[in-house]
């Protein structure tokens, strides 16, 4: 039995030191609860998202109106397919050159400032993740060494020790199941920029739509 649960602890050594490691390669200095492999870049730029009619400071001011409001939340839902969205704007991008490219811009800077919004909240929350892991990592590291101290003793418990083993077995799994779900949790802020891109993208496709041939 003693010699079941050191293999344990070897096993469980090795995991740790691969969590440790690996995640902390790909850390910016700059972010150290960061565990993307993608570089964190706290706001989502307008240039890499929108090349239509110049957003100037002005336009971010503009407060959204409750019918505007209700649209920006159906198109920056995820549940709503881009091809309903296309059919979202250019039932809401209307009116003379002038007025359709207002709207244009007031939608788009909608849509921006609620995206923005709620990739910084997932990125704020992939954070808590992290730090919640480490301090789970420092807690098994603790756990292993209370055991091989106990294990040491010349009149080791043995109860005790496995008792304390299997706790560990359990919050190691619960760690590992945890750390593979890291990929996926990384992967939502940069759907959500590509959602927004997307979304400007048709914004713009329906202002081109009416432009002059040249």
């Amino acid at each position: 039995m003693a010699l079941s649960t050191r293999i344990f602890l070897c096993c469980v050594a090795v995991a740790l030191t691969m969590c440790a490691t690996q995640p902390a390669l790909a850390l910016d200095p700059r972010y150290p609860d960061w565990p993307c492999q993608q570089l964190k870049v706290p706001e989502i730029s307008i240039a890499s998202v929108w090349s239509g009619p110049p957003i100037e400071a002005i336009d971010k001011d503009k407060p959204v109106d409750a019918k505007d409001a209700e649209l920006v939340a159906r198109l920056a839902a995820r549940r709503t397919s881009m091809d309903d969205a296309r059919k979202l704007i250019a039932d809401y991008v209307t009116g003379t050159p002038e007025v359709k490219q207002q709207k244009a811009k007031s939608l788009f800077v909608a849509l921006y400032s609620t995206l923005n919004a709620r990739r910084d909240q997932v990125m704020s929350g992939i954070e808590r993740f992290s730090r919640k892991q480490k301090a789970m990592a420092e807690d098994i590291r603790d756990k292993t060494q209370k055991i091989r101290e106990l294990q040491d003793k010349p009149d080791a418990d043995q109860t005790s020790s496995e008792a304390l083993a299997t706790q560990l077995s359990w919050q190691t799994r619960i760690f590992e199941d945890r750390r593979k779900s890291t990929t996926y949790v990384c992967d939502v802020p940069v759907l959500i920029e590509k959602r927004l891109f997307d979304l400007g993208r048709a914004i713009q496709d329906v202002l081109s739509a009416d432009a002059p041939a040249k």
